[in-house]
Formats: structure tokens, sequence, C-alpha cells
């Protein structure tokens, strides 16, 4: 008896051991994890794997990153879908980062009276924190709710609002909420880079030769400013432009380019600095409209064809016409629009692997020129926007009138496919003044300027060219005061030229790279609503049943081996009978 009961309290002193050897086990294990946290991406399209350039931002950070999101709740599946798109790609942040990424969710407006939610709606507004009104209509129900689909990032002493949900023009919410969880990662990297660093990027805004500047410019110049340093220079002043400004931008002049001039500009670039050109070559405005119902576009002469041939492409002087185009409207007797085909507001849809344009939405352009790419020796030449299957162009001079709204659009008229509209060129440049210049103006430069006159850059360099027309250019009146860049007014509808800009001019002046985290994709995979409405009941039923049933299944299995183990057992220790 004192044997059994030895061996009995001995097999639960190991079972007691192995218990707390389990338990320690898994808290160690629980532990190490959240040091060092290790994920596979079995995904596709890679959509949990962070790129490159964002995981050296977040291994090189100095200070400690707070970010409040404000999208907390409970939302229909797609917001709670990007919910938890948020949470996901912060946590993989914090991965990397450890403690110098902070987040949390919270509800601005969660325990607060009328009287505090309205000083708090006002202190957000002063942010750039909008909110919006959630309505949902069931047929139970009709619920309104207000939420802010914002982050508010600080870091390194300064303070950036990061939007989190995009609406694209001419898709329905899923595609919309898909896309907005494809830039999470490059919306927040590209945040913290921007903040993390002791200077921004100096950028002039080129004047002189007609350029607009004025109520037209308000939201280019104003959204450049809120990320850039900004002044304006005016070219036929000084004897060169300065290397301090990391970039440059040539919008839309009207004026000839004289000789000096573009001198500046061409050693500019040898000497490493960028530029964006936005041109239009033929003088054509809506205003003309106004009180005719025709004009003749003819060339403004700008004179800057040699300068960008030598750079590797040319604008043309023509008019591009396009099937897929803006809708211009008519105000009618009773105040309603009337819309029509303008097609000489080209539609774009980029459709470019290239990062400045990968997965943006449609850009508004107007009166438009194509663009042919020069073969020029070491520079390489990327498309980044082109207009449709369907277009034509039009050589100067080109008559446009109001009567080509009344015309059916047929597409074997526009027998001109994928015409480049923004190019981007990089490599080392060749002056387009080489042996060109008088010796004694040369020595002019040496001796009284202290220039040396550069034939070649000594690095790679960067220059985008665009021929889209007034795209950056906002529209304003005196009833409703500026519109943004992005905003249609005939349409109501809201593009992406915004973007393309800021892109464009991040391209240009970032060296990080940034910019690659937004060539992510992310596929829309979507349940056919038919067949989910048909087959409900079936899928619910296996759903709910097969899981249990494989249960009882496993556990009838389970003790019936448990039991026919134990009768042999028992079989064998008990001693057969002596017959």
């Amino acid at each position: 008896m004192a044997e059994k009961k030895t061996n009995k309290n001995h097999k639960q002193n190991q079972a007691i051991v192995r218990i707390v050897l389990m338990v320690a086990i898994l808290i160690c294990a629980n532990i190490l994890a959240s040091y060092f946290h290790k994920g596979i991406d079995l995904t596709k399209e890679k959509r949990f794997t962070l790129s490159d350039p964002t995981k050296k931002l977040l291994h090189n950070m100095k200070e400690v990153a707070v970010i409040d999101v404000y999208l907390k709740g409970k939302f229909p599946s797609g917001l709670q879908r990007l919910q938890e798109a948020v949470r996901e790609r912060l946590s993989s942040f914090k991965d990397l980062a450890g403690n110098k990424i902070i987040f949390r969710f919270s509800d601005p407006f969660e325990g607060k009276s009328e009287d505090e939610k309205k000083q708090i709606s006002i202190e957000l507004r002063q942010k750039g924190i909008i909110p919006l009104e959630l309505r949902t209509n069931n047929e139970e129900e009709f619920t309104s709710k207000i939420f802010f689909p914002y982050a508010l990032i600080q870091y390194n002493g300064k303070e950036m609002t990061v939007k989190l949900t995009e609406q694209l023009s001419g898709r329905n919410s899923e595609e919309s909420i898909s896309y907005s969880e494809t830039i999470l990662e490059y919306k927040f990297a590209s945040a913290l880079n921007m903040m993390g660093k002791p200077d921004v990027a100096h950028l002039a805004y080129v004047t002189g030769n007609g350029e607009p500047l004025g109520v037209n410019t308000y939201d280019m110049l104003s959204s450049l400013g809120h990320r850039y340093w900004l002044d304006t220079i005016d070219l036929r002043r000084g004897s060169e432009i300065s290397l301090a400004y990391d970039a440059i931008l040539i919008i839309q002049p009207t004026d000839t380019f004289t000789g000096p001039e573009k001198l500046k500009i061409d050693q500019y670039v040898m000497r490493g600095g960028h530029v964006l050109f936005s041109l239009n070559m033929l003088q054509a405005s809506l205003d003309s409209l106004v009180h005719s119902p025709s004009f003749i576009a003819m060339d403004y002469r700008l004179e800057l064809d040699e300068l960008l041939y030598r750079y590797g492409v040319r604008v043309n002087k023509d008019m591009v016409e396009d099937i897929q185009n803006m809708q211009l409207g008519r105000t009618m007797n009773d105040g309603a629009p009337e819309l029509h085909n303008w097609i000489y507001y080209p539609k774009i849809n980029p459709t470019s692997e290239h990062p400045i344009v990968r997965n943006m939405d449609f850009i508004r352009a107007g009166f438009t020129n194509s663009i042919d790419t020069i073969l020029s020796p070491g520079i390489k030449k990327t498309v980044l926007l082109q207009t449709s299957k369907y277009s034509l162009k039009a050589q100067s001079p080109v008559r446009v009138s109001l009567s080509m709204m009344n015309y059916p659009l047929k597409e074997e008229m526009f027998n001109k496919s994928y015409l480049p509209v923004a190019v981007l060129l990089e490599g080392k440049f060749r002056s387009a003044f080489t042996n060109k210049l008088a010796p004694s103006y040369l020595k002019l430069l040496h001796d009284s300027l202290h220039q040396d006159f550069k034939a070649v850059c000594d690095s790679e360099n960067k220059v985008i060219v665009t021929s889209i027309g007034d795209a950056f250019i906002n529209s304003y009146n005196q009833r409703d005061g500026y519109q943004q860049m992005n905003y249609y007014y005939w349409t109501k509808e809201y593009f992406a030229n915004r973007d393309f800009l800021l892109n464009c001019i991040e391209y240009l002046t970032d060296k990080t790279n940034i910019l690659e985290s937004r060539s992510k994709e992310m596929k829309l995979r979507l349940l056919d609503n038919m067949r989910v409405k048909d087959e409900k009941s079936t899928w619910q039923f296996v759903n709910v049943a097969i899981p249990i049933g494989a249960v009882l299944v496993f556990a009838s299995a389970y003790f019936f081996f448990r039991k026919r183990r134990y009768e042999i057992k028992l079989n064998e220790k008990t001693p057969s009978a002596n017959v």
C-alpha cells in the first residue's frame, strides 16, 4: 500500500512540475514575442511588408512619434476594415521602431457635451481635421454619426495631420477604401520623413515670363508652402539661379524666354538643380469663349524648344483632343447646367507604374499639347501621363469652337493612342549652349561673375516636363472665392492634380525614396452580392455545423480509442484463469 501511495504522489508531483514548466514557457515566449516579433507575409501583393526606405526611416528614428488616430468606434464594414488596416500598419511600424512609435485610437467627441464638441471641432479644423457625417440607412432605422478619418502625428517638435480616406473619382466606396489602405504606409512614412528632417527643401516659383501669380495660384502655392520653404524669383534679374533652391517651378509661361534666361535655367540644371516645367505652347483659354463662340489658338513662341530637345523631349505646338474628356457646361434659362463633352480637356488616367503616379486617381487637364521623346544619350525617359486610346492632335493654329460640343464623338475619328503629356527625364544632362557661347562671354562669366560654364552634369539629375494645361491652376470667382486645383466646377468632381504636383516635387527633392511605398498595390477581392443573398443560409449552416460536427467526431474518436486502449491494458494486467 505504501509503495502505491508513493508512486501516486510522485506522479502528482510530476504533473505539477509539467504544468508549472508549461506556464513558465508560455510566459517567457510571450515576453520574447513582445520584443522580437517576426511575421510571414503570405499575401500575393505583400500588403503587410514594408518597403526598404520605410524600414530605413523607422530604424533611424531619433525621437518618439506620438500618433493619435481619431478613427475609433463602430463603423460599416468598409471603414471597419480601414480602421483595422491602420492598426496593422502602425503595429508594423512599431515592430521596427520599438518605443519610438506610440499610437492610440480615440474619439474626440466621446463623453463630451454639445458645447465641448463645438469647441473641439473648431480646434481640430484649425489643424486640418474636418469632421465627416456618416449616414446609415437600413431596413430598421436611419442613423447619423460624426466621425474623423484622420490621424495627428507629433514628432521632432512638429505636428502634421494625415487624412486616412481617399475618394476616387468614378469609383465606388469599396474601391476607394481599398486605395486608402494601399497608401497608408506612404502617408505615415512620408509625414515622419518630412517632420524628421532638420530643414525642408527650398523651392522657387519662377516669374518674369508671364507665369500666373495671384488668386489662381493660391492653392498651388499654399499647398507647396505647407510642406516646403517656398520663394519666388524673377528670371529677368540676377546672373544665375541659386543652388540654394533644391528645385524650381516654371508654370505656364506666356512670354518668350531670352537667351540669357535660358542659359540661367540650363546652368542651374547642369549644376544639379531640378526643374518642373508645366507648359502650354498655344494661347488657349476658356475666357476667350466668353464673348465669342470660337477662337484661334496661336503659338506663344516660348523659344524653349532647343533647351528641352537637348534634355530629351519636345513639347509640340498642337492641341490634344480626347474622347475621354471633361464636360463643359452651359447654364440654361432655369439656372441648371447643361453638360457636354469638351474634347479639348482630356481626363487623364495615370497608368504608369512609376511611384509618382502609381495607383493615382484621374487628373484634370486643360488645353493640352502632346510630347515627343527624343533620342538623347544617357537620359532615361519615363512617360508619367498619357492620353486615352482614342485621341487626336490638331496642329497649330487650331480653331477652338463651342460648336464641337454638339457633335457626337466617334471612336474612329480619334486615331491616335496614348499621347504622352508628362515625362520624367533622368540622367547626366548635356548643356544646350555647348559651343554656342562667344569666348568673350565665357571670359566675362569667369572673371566678373566668377562662374564657369558647365557643359554636362557632374551627377545624375532629374527634370519633369508636363503639358497638361492649367492642371495646377485653381478657379476663382467672387461668390465662392478660390477653389482647389483638384476641383472641377461643372461636374463637382475632385481629381488628383494636387497629389501629382506634390509627388513630382517630392521625387525631385527627396533622397530617401519614401515615394517608393506608393508602388504597393492591393487587390480588391469582393464577394458576389447575388450569391451571398441566395446562398446565405447554406454558408451559415456550413460555417456553424461543420466546425461543431468536426469537434464531435474528434471527441468521439478520442474517447473510443482511449477506452479501447485502457481495456487492452486492463486485459493484459488481469491474469488468465487456470482451466
